[in-house]
């Protein structure tokens, strides 16, 4: 069992308790004694069932699939484990929805994660931990520590490991914001990259491709994103790939944020597959064959042993994908860890 330098406990909220046991099975410890009740008007009522005077205590809480119950329940732990006399609290938030919310990109709009962070921290918490934020800033509107991992090292080693990882490979952008993301991908796997000219008019999740910018002509295609939650814009690049002379096309998203409908576009794509993390509890996944998932916890789980060592958080992302990714299960079948 791992202790570090004082005693981990690993707790979880309504939504993280399976990634939260996937964590504690890496670490060798036990998921923490916790419930919480939903009450018929809505109301949520957080409850500890063990000591944690002088613990350092680590909550596990997707906002994800209930964003607005589950960042609530977040607050409540926060302040359950502060007021019970824990040494410190780090949320630990794989998926964050409102980090949708980082700017005022048009008149009489609230910056929905700024709010979010400035309640995190009234609550009282020590430090945070994401993963893949979809607006990097967002690490700034906080004046606690933040962690952000990335779930790169993860995806490029699963394409590794099914042969993709040559000469013929295009890795593709959505949109001009993805070209970032695409480029990184590129470099990790020695790749050429293209983008995709997407316009989008409204809230309504819906957006359109217009062109691919780059040759795709014969290749071997992988679409890279941070997360889908309709489908729309993977499927809209995959047939533009598609009639743009694409050989293969696959995708890797960090998130798993899709719905049944998505999932289901998904599987009538022209993808053979799309990868993605366990970061979001999808177990409708399992029912599609295109969709495979690859566990983030474990990487999760070293950085709660980094940050309870006091030792550096870039040393551990440096060393990822040469030592943790050996840790991880990767799996051929369409399955959640």
């Amino acid at each position: 069992m791992y202790e570090g330098s004082g005693r981990i406990k690993i707790f979880a909220g309504r939504t993280g308790r399976p990634f939260a046991k996937r964590m504690c099975d890496f670490l060798g410890t036990e998921l923490g004694d916790s419930e919480t009740i939903m009450f018929s008007e809505g109301n949520i009522f957080v409850r500890i069932n063990e000591c944690i005077r002088e613990n350092d205590v680590y909550l596990v809480q997707p906002i994800a699939r209930d964003p607005n119950a589950e960042f609530t329940e977040l607050l409540f732990w926060i302040d359950a484990f502060k007021r019970s006399s824990a040494n410190s609290v780090t949320a630990i938030i794989p998926y964050f929805s409102y980090a949708k919310g980082d700017k005022k990109d048009e008149p009489r709009v609230s910056i929905r994660a700024r709010v979010c962070a400035d309640c995190i921290e009234t609550a009282g918490v020590d430090r945070v931990l994401f993963m893949d934020l979809h607006a990097a800033q967002i690490q700034g509107f906080f004046k606690k520590p933040v962690d952000h991992l990335y779930a790169m090292p993860l995806l490029t080693e699963y394409v590794r490991r099914q042969g993709l990882a040559t000469e013929n490979l295009v890795v593709v952008g959505p949109d001009a914001g993805s070209a970032k993301r695409a480029h990184s991908f590129a470099k990790e796997l020695n790749a050429d990259v293209a983008i995709g000219d997407k316009t989008r008019v409204d809230h309504s999740e819906n957006a359109k491709i217009l062109n691919i910018i780059g040759d795709v002509k014969d290749k071997d295609c992988l679409v890279v994103d941070d997360f889908s939650i309709s489908g729309g814009t993977m499927v809209d690049i995959a047939k533009a790939l598609q009639a743009n002379g694409a050989r293969r096309i696959f995708g890797a998203l960090s998130h798993n944020a899709m719905n049944e409908k998505a999932l289901k576009r998904i599987e009538e794509s022209p993808y053979e597959w799309v990868v993605t993390t366990d970061t979001v509890e999808c177990p409708e996944a399992a029912n599609y064959k295109k969709i495979r998932i690859i566990s983030a916890a474990p990487l999760f789980a070293m950085a709660v042993k980094t940050i309870h060592d006091r030792t550096s958080m870039g040393n551990m992302l440096e060393t990822t994908a040469s030592t943790l990714i050996q840790d991880i299960h990767f799996d051929e079948q369409p399955k959640n860890l």
